[in-house]
């Protein structure tokens, strides 16, 4: 009786050990390792006139490290811009995700899939500064503003209210050309757009009190080659279907063109920082959009160069996976479909 006993003990200790619960009813912690909670995560994004913005969206909505809490859009007709991402999130399965359209701006510039956003459902959206500010404070400390776009929208945040935004965890930013200007790594320094759209917002976010992880010219600049791009539009996913209507919005009838992923690259940075190294630099931004390095404390982490074929295996890797599972699911739809003729 005793060694039955002793055997029927045995084994519920090992049983209790497996399902995480200690020999005495407590947790066990030693065994029942938890789940890296995901990061909480903001996209400001002025998507809509590039072609990087729709696949920086991809990617982070691909990444199973982070919980996009909402995006919202800026420069320009933001109104237009959210209904852009009205479409692409209902088309790709992930309509739940909030879009709010960001401070409207003047732009000169052409808004090249326009047509593309002027075929979503048009609705009038919430405000996006206060929906951020919103998020912030209800999250303190914890949310990561992933900002490619002219930075009108942290601008005013900023003003509206900076103890609330100074809550945020850090913004990574794709924007500033530190040593390398657009083109070759032997242009000089350039007027970076998103700068050059607003260097006041930009000193702004830099004084915020807020970590500033920048991702300049200097390490942004990764074309997609056309193999690769062709590899990605021929898949026939729900989301590489969106990317191949904004991408021949954005390059018209008569070109094929090598997008160049800025965007993308900050996006990476928050989910694998490894790739995109960082160092510590004081900058600070004129009036005519220059990013300029200065002596003092340092105000930002800075990417000088990143693994560019790290990022492209990463990018390219995660948007094929949902290729791969809308291929699975169209087979086992074949094969119950031949077993039940």
């Amino acid at each position: 009786m005793k060694t039955r006993c002793w055997f029927k003990g045995l084994a519920a200790t090992a049983l209790a050990v497996a399902a995480g619960v200690g020999a005495h009813g407590q947790p066990n912690t030693a065994t029942a390792p938890q789940a890296p909670a995901r990061q909480l995560v903001i996209l400001d994004t002025d998507i809509g006139d590039d072609i990087d913005d729709a696949f920086a969206l991809a990617l982070l909505l691909r990444s199973p490290e982070v919980k996009l809490l909402g995006i919202t859009t800026a420069f320009g007709d933001t109104e237009l811009r959210a209904r852009l991402v009205d479409r692409y999130l209902a088309a790709v399965g992930s309509k739940g995700i909030p879009v709010e359209a960001g401070v409207r701006t003047p732009a000169t510039n052409h808004f090249t899939q326009a047509a593309y956003a002027l075929q979503a459902p048009g609705r009038k959206h919430g405000d996006a500064i206060g929906f951020l500010l919103r998020e912030i404070a209800a999250h303190p400390g914890e949310i990561t503003l992933i900002a490619i776009g002219p930075l009108f929208n942290e601008q005013a945040a900023i003003a509206r209210d900076p103890a609330t935004f100074r809550k945020l965890k850090r913004v990574v930013l794709m924007g500033g050309s530190v040593y390398r200007g657009y083109g070759d790594t032997n242009q000089p320094v350039s007027a970076e757009w998103n700068i050059l759209c607003d260097p006041a917002g930009a000193r702004s976010l830099l004084a915020s009190g807020v970590p500033v992880f920048m991702m300049p010219l200097d390490s942004t600049q990764v074309d997609l080659t056309l193999p690769e791009l062709g590899a990605v539009l021929s898949q026939g996913s729900p989301l590489t279907d969106q990317l191949t209507l904004l991408y021949h919005q954005w390059t018209g009838p008569d070109a094929w063109r090598m997008p160049t992923l800025f965007d993308p690259v900050a996006v990476t940075y928050a989910i694998r920082p490894a790739l995109c190294p960082v160092q510590p630099m004081r900058l600070d931004m004129d009036d005519k959009g220059f990013t300029q390095p200065v002596a003092g404390p340092p105000n930002a982490q800075v990417c000088l160069k990143s693994d560019e074929k790290g990022f492209l295996e990463l990018l390219l890797k995660r948007i094929s996976a949902d290729s791969a599972q809308s291929s699975k699911n169209q087979g086992e739809q074949s094969d119950f479909r031949r077993r039940t003729k």
